[in-house]
């Protein structure tokens, strides 16, 4: 308990699922947590839900995509508690899925934008605030579709979120001189309402399933616990790396 005791973190796609559970964890462990998603109706129960159990975080809600919204993030964070010392930048979308040929360019750029360009747009802005405090942990939510797995009709999504390992490994070459950190989370398939549009059937839900070693999708809080290793002092020696927490669907093949 307490590994984030005095810790500022921002966590972005926060009102459901993996961002959720981790901004709940976060502000556990003692951290002050600034959450952020279009939504702010559910972005006011986390904060209501956080402040429940003693924590403390503070809610902006904007859309990821707009260069404004990733500073004006930053600012509320130094604003109100003092600095940045730990991002998660988790939002994002499956975006337009099918075969190749039939992806839309607006559905293409509209991935891009979501998952990729927000990721550009956060850096710009956390890495100097986290420089103010002469160290800090960026971590990316990426995935194992396109990076270990090739999955048709997931063209968009796999570019976007493997675009995103190699601006974390950038950023990890970049700053690390500066103390710091900056990796990517992979899960594999995980239990949140942006997965259901995969699964929207018994059968779908088995084949996913049993596509991973442990024949399960992942809990949004284990996915969170994690984000707290990537973001805590136990990983400090842990930078450049795109971390599979996937439930061995990137070896499996029984």
């Amino acid at each position: 308990m307490n590994s984030l005791n005095g810790k500022i973190a921002l966590i972005t796609g926060a009102s459901s699922g993996i961002g959720y559970e981790t901004a709940k964890l976060f502000a556990r462990e003692g951290a002050h947590v600034v959450v952020a998603s279009r939504r702010q109706a559910e972005l006011d129960k986390l904060v209501a839900a956080i402040s429940f159990d003693g924590g403390k975080a503070i809610a902006l809600a904007g859309d990821v995509k707009d260069e404004a919204f990733a500073k004006a993030l930053v600012d509320l964070a130094e604003q109100e508690f003092g600095g940045l010392d730990i991002a998660f930048n988790n939002a994002g979308i499956n975006g337009e899925m099918g075969p190749t040929p039939g992806v839309s360019l607006e559905g293409w750029q509209e991935t891009m934008d979501v998952n990729l360009t927000s990721a550009f747009l956060a850096a710009k802005y956390q890495i100097p605030a986290m420089q103010r405090r002469g160290s800090g942990s960026l971590i990316f939510t990426s995935t194992f579709v396109g990076h270990t797995v090739g999955m048709p009709g997931t063209a968009a999504y796999a570019a976007s979120k493997q675009g995103l390992i190699g601006l974390m490994r950038t950023l990890a070459a970049e700053f690390g001189p500066q103390g710091i950190r900056v990796n990517a989370l992979l899960p594999g398939g995980t239990a949140t309402a942006l997965a259901e549009a995969w699964v929207d059937t018994p059968e779908k839900l088995a084949f996913v399933e049993g596509l991973h070693a442990l024949k399960r999708r992942a809990q949004p809080e284990e996915i969170a616990r994690s984000a707290l290793y990537l973001a805590s002092d136990a990983s400090s020696f842990t930078t450049g790396t795109a971390m599979l927490v996937d439930g061995g669907v990137s070896i499996n093949r029984t």
